[in-house]
């Protein structure tokens, strides 16, 4: 009788230890809802609970186990493409290409079936369109949330959005623009990874302070409050969303750039230059008043020009400093003259690496 009792108790003790071990399973997620991750950048979270990811290097990121999750991600231009890259578990992996007429997911392979992170950035402009995450699926996944830490956000041009950059694919002068486009390369994400920062990239290719890259507008200014930097765009920025402890701002190459030669352009005019930039700075100011603001010169200017250009710069230090003489001055540095070896006169991925490696003691000084 003792015997079956026993043989009782055990039979007992599997069935509530199955009943347990079910109730474990069945509280795991293995569905992440796009609503759910932590983004960092510019983006927008629609009202089907996807997430759109505008701006470069815009990044979410997330933990699973097993040997792979499954990325639900689209575009809203059927005939067109765009590219998200990733890291995983702490590596920097490749870019991805997703074709609008094509739906299928994402499937990320890690080497092992224990724990693994990934983060996901978008390796384009906003210019490019966005890339909406819907879902992302694996074991045991769950978002990823940054440690608490500075924020740098880099305002800027082709050159901040790692913007022809990357010929490793597509190579140069074949496919679309944006084909060569590699903004986890960029500095300004280089800058902020080596620092432990976390980071914004607010730029847009061929953009000036006054004048773009071969038309008069819509400029920086025009644009910089809205979501996706669409002149016309009802989408407004939320400035609260983020704070940054510096905001470098990385303008004029544009301004001074001859455009293509074919539309007529006149010369670079310095007085409308600093008259714009001089209320950019104002209007970074009003939505940051705690941040350090930083001014940067271009690498790609050389000669007379680098000279005026630098002056100008400087005159916006001394006017915004005499704006607001109890705010912490404007900081200024001038780039070192480089030849870019990428795209269309642009830096290249191991340009943008010596282009951060120089700037990394004046940040690291702001902090």
């Amino acid at each position: 009788m003792m015997y079956n009792y026993r043989i009782l108790l055990l039979l007992v003790a599997l069935v509530l230890s199955g009943c347990s071990a079910m109730r474990r399973a069945g509280s795991t997620s293995n569905v992440l809802a796009a609503s759910a991750l932590h983004p960092y950048g510019r983006t927008i979270t629609t009202e089907q609970g996807g997430l759109e990811l505008i701006s470069s290097a815009a990044h979410v990121g997330f933990s699973f186990t097993g040997k792979e999750c499954i990325i639900h991600a689209s575009i809203n231009n059927s005939s067109g493409h765009n590219y998200l890259q990733y890291e995983l578990d702490g590596v920097y992996q490749k870019r991805i290409r997703i074709n609008g007429s094509n739906n299928q997911p994402i499937t990320i392979t890690a080497n092992d079936e224990g724990t693994h992170t990934v983060w996901l950035y978008k390796a384009t402009e906003a210019h490019t369109g966005p890339v909406y995450i819907q879902q992302v699926t694996a074991k045991n996944i769950a978002p990823l949330v940054k440690p608490i830490a500075p924020i740098i956000e880099f305002i800027g041009n082709s050159i901040t959005c790692g913007a022809a950059a990357d010929p490793s694919e597509v190579p140069c002068g074949e496919g679309q623009y944006h084909d060569q486009h590699n903004a986890y390369m960029a500095y300004g994400p280089r800058v902020a990874r080596a620092l432990g920062t976390d980071y914004v990239v607010s730029s847009v290719s061929g953009i000036g302070i006054y004048r773009n890259w071969n038309s008069n507008g819509p400029n920086m200014p025009q644009v910089y409050e809205n979501a996706d930097f669409q002149v016309n765009s009802d989408r407004k920025w939320n400035f609260n969303a983020y704070k940054p402890a510096i905001v470098s701002i990385a303008l004029g190459t544009n301004d001074y750039s001859n455009g293509d030669g074919k539309k007529a352009r006149l010369p670079f005019d310095s007085a409308s230059f600093v008259n714009n930039y001089i209320p950019f700075v104002q209007l970074v100011r009003s939505k940051y008043p705690a941040a350090q603001i930083l001014l940067l010169s271009s690498p790609m200017v050389g000669g007379d020009r680098r000279t005026t250009l630098q002056n100008c710069i400087a005159a916006v230090k001394a006017s915004v400093d005499k704006l607001y003489p109890a705010a912490k001055p404007v900081n200024v540095y001038f780039f070192k003259e480089m030849k870019a070896r990428g795209c269309t006169g642009h830096p290249s991925v191991e340009d943008h690496a010596i282009l951060a490696e120089e700037l990394l003691p004046v940040y690291r000084q702001l902090l």
